[in-house]
């Protein structure tokens, strides 16, 4: 028999050959990836991102763009810049910031869908003397007595180009904590304490407990 002949033979034998190689690594023919996954199944893709905050202090007129978290690690490096960008601009003092506010900052760029957008600090860490100060000038200042500025983990920001309403709206959609909304003052104070909201200022005072929820209700202060 010719080799001609024996050709459809030869080809049926070599594909049982390759079907029989696919049957012993466990996989079926139509399930060979045509190309390697990006990352492991156990391993989501966000936590290989390097997280970046860009931000401007209003009192002191510095700028910072720079990454903090990278593989879901926070890069110590990264976190002691913002720690001294955030000082009490009256004292020069520092604190160590809970890095989830970093976090929810980052997060917070991502659900407005401006990832790259910097910042305007209003107000960072405070001493107590800082908070004290901020207290006592007047009799409605809106500054609480136990601040969540003094613990290191509230700051009060502006974003250019996105509404003051806009920027509350989407920093409660978030439910990672406290959200202050001063309409007049134009800044939405952000915290990672206990989920909560409220207003200061404005015609409607909001103060509120949960996930989303909103009422009137008492003054509340941060």
């Amino acid at each position: 028999m010719t080799l001609k002949q024996n050709l459809p033979r030869l080809t049926r034998a070599f594909a049982a050959l390759a079907f029989a190689a696919l049957i012993g690594t466990g996989l079926k023919a139509d399930s060979v990836p045509s190309t390697p996954a990006p990352f492991p199944p156990h391993r989501p893709a966000s936590l290989m991102q390097t997280m970046r905050l860009r931000l401007h202090h209003l009192h002191t007129g510095e700028s910072i763009d720079v990454a903090y978290k990278q593989n879901g690690q926070y890069l110590q490096d990264g976190v002691d810049m913002l720690n001294h960008f955030l000082r009490d601009h009256r004292t020069n003092d520092l604190a160590h910031y809970d890095p989830l506010e970093f976090d929810l900052l980052h997060n917070l760029l991502v659900r407005l869908g401006r990832p790259n957008a910097t910042i305007d600090i209003v107000c960072g860490y405070r001493t107590p003397w800082s908070n004290n100060f901020l207290r006592t000038r007047s009799a409605e200042t809106g500054v609480a007595e136990h601040s969540q500025h003094m613990l290191s983990k509230a700051i009060d920001i502006r974003i250019p180009g996105v509404s003051t309403r806009a920027l509350r709206d989407a920093a409660l959609s978030l439910g990672m904590g406290g959200v202050g909304y001063y309409p007049i003052s134009h800044f939405v104070h952000v915290d990672v304490g206990p989920v909560r909201g409220w207003q200061f200022g404005g015609r409607q005072m909001l103060a509120s407990s949960g996930r989303h929820g909103r009422g009137r209700g008492r003054r509340h202060r941060a």
